[in-house]
């Protein structure tokens, strides 16, 4: 993902008829002069809403927005405070950059702040809004948390399918094995681990033939669709102009929806044949038949129905790929960067699984330093920077400031994260800050919540715990990872719905253990 600033895409979302033209013309005509009223009528409300930077009329703050928004609002901060507003079109944007303001929006008005901002694209891209992350707050979504939560996601489901995950970890090394002494793309090939893993969880017992070969494809509409995510569309700066779909946003995220949807029908097919043929114990455990069985079984006031089941697959491929390979990469770099950290996590890999054996699950949870790691590198490098945006469903106090119904509500927890006030040298990589057994990913500690906090929380939190430690743990077990000669460790950010490295890490690994009959 590459968001630019809004200035760099207006002219594009021009249309090329001259009809077609004038009508927008007119339409921005009117929205122009609805803005200039909207602007001219402030002066009664100003002094209530939270400090921020003048905007122009009718675009607001968004020619001065700089493309890494993370940073950007964490320096505008300083300037204005922990919560300030920002004009974003007709839109009115509230940053909040700090625990106390961060405990507010998130648990003193929780409730409040349930519901989502819900863009465009995010709503192509989860039929129409039905998945987990954009379904608003109510009896709908208790029902998907429900059974993400205590049904699809909870430690006794993930492990049932502890063996998928398994396989293609294993492959993985195989890889890396076959590439020894040359260099490869390790941001990539996690994500591709990931992908698999995620695939092969939700599906595994069921895709048989074509169906079970998705990974080039899935990778491909994966990258696009995060990438339409993180794009600037002007339809969610002007609701207004949203019929008209001016930069083709919604129909290219349609397109790939549709192109998921396929995917989705054809293993949904598949899975339902083997079951009528009586085929259910060669389907094996996957999260599709687990699902699908919910659908059958499903409370009658607010059902699980196709629609849903389907959006929830989308949550799980798009929503767990980047995130959890993103992470690995970081972790990757910044242990790469230590040689005193890389040579304390191998240490104590070696003393709790030791050189002749590989890593498993199993082992994980005895591996404190390594889970320090972990929470270290999500603390310098969240995955959702700025979280998904809130969204007001009353117009509330926080702060002391007036929040506005509907505005777009973002929880900067990259500056949070990276606060002198919070955090002893902030920007230096210390895992040994979380040996401390008082931090976890509960979200109750809003100097640290990486997966947000409140009722909004992500969901997959035990299923990312498990892929990025077990991943991580085998990757340094197995392997001594060095950069390529002349080439120098890169750990800059590039923003974007998911963080992501700027430059990707390319390392040549070399294998630690004795045994080749180990990296099979």
């Amino acid at each position: 993902m590459e968001p630019n600033s809004f200035s760099a895409f207006l002219p594009s979302f021009w249309p090329e008829s001259d009809s077609a033209a004038w009508s927008v013309a007119v339409t921005l005509s009117l929205v122009v002069l609805w803005c200039a009223w909207l602007y001219s009528n402030r002066s009664g409300t100003s002094a209530r809403l939270p400090p921020g930077p003048r905007g122009l009329p009718f675009v607001g703050n968004l020619l001065s927005l700089d493309p890494e928004l993370h940073s950007y609002f964490a320096g505008l901060a300083h300037t204005y405070g922990p919560i300030y507003k920002l004009y974003l079109g007709t839109k009115l944007g509230i940053v909040i950059t700090s625990p106390s303001v961060a405990r507010e929006v998130l648990k003193d008005h929780d409730v409040t702040f349930a519901n989502r901002d819900v863009p465009d694209a995010g709503r192509a891209a989860s039929y129409g809004g039905s998945d987990i992350v954009w379904t608003p707050y109510g009896p709908e979504w208790r029902m998907l948390r429900k059974v993400c939560v205590l049904k699809m996601l909870s430690n006794t489901t993930l492990d049932s399918v502890h063996e998928a995950r398994r396989r293609q970890v294993r492959r993985t090394v195989g890889f890396f094995y076959s590439r020894v002494g040359s260099p490869v793309d390790v941001g990539e090939q996690m994500f591709l681990n990931v992908l698999n893993v995620i695939t092969n969880m939700l599906w595994g017992g069921t895709a048989q033939g074509k169906a079970a070969e998705l990974g080039a494809e899935f990778r491909q509409v994966v990258a696009e669709m995060t990438a339409l995510l993180g794009k600037p569309n002007v339809s969610d700066f002007f609701p207004g102009l949203a019929r008209f779909d001016l930069q083709g946003v919604v129909k290219q995220m349609k397109a790939l929806g549709e192109r998921f949807d396929a995917i989705f029908e054809r293993v949904i097919d598949q899975r339902l044949r083997m079951d009528k043929e009586g085929a259910k114990e060669e389907g094996g455990k996957d999260f599709l038949t687990f699902l699908l069985r919910l659908k059958d079984q499903g409370d009658s006031k607010t059902p699980l129905t196709m629609i849903h089941l389907k959006a929830l697959l989308m949550d799980m491929v798009v929503g767990g790929t980047d995130t959890s390979s993103n992470t690995i990469e970081f972790a990757m770099s910044e242990v790469m960067n230590k040689p005193e950290v890389l040579q304390r996590i191998q240490q104590e890999l070696e003393d709790v699984v030791g050189k002749n054996g590989i890593v498993e699950e199993s082992h994980i949870h005895k591996l404190p330093y390594l889970y320090a790691v972990m929470k270290e590198t999500l603390r310098l490098h969240p995955v959702l920077p700025l979280l998904v945006p809130h969204c007001p469903s009353e117009t509330c106090t926080v702060g002391g400031y007036t929040i506005p119904k509907g505005s777009r509500i973002f929880v900067n927890v990259w500056a949070i994260h990276r606060d002198p006030s919070s955090w002893e040298n902030p920007l230096e990589f210390d895992p040994t800050r979380f040996l401390d057994s008082k931090w976890d990913y509960s979200g109750t500690d809003f100097k640290y919540f990486p997966f947000g906090s409140g009722r909004r929380i992500c969901a997959g939190i035990a299923m990312a715990e498990r892929m990025v430690m077990h991943s991580l743990a085998t990757l340094l077990h197995s392997f001594d990872w060095k950069l390529p000669q002349g080439e120098k460790l890169d750990l800059s950010e590039k923003f974007g719905i998911v963080l992501k490295k700027k430059i990707p890490l390319v390392a040549i690994p070399t294998p630690r253990l004795s045994d080749p009959a180990l990296y099979d």
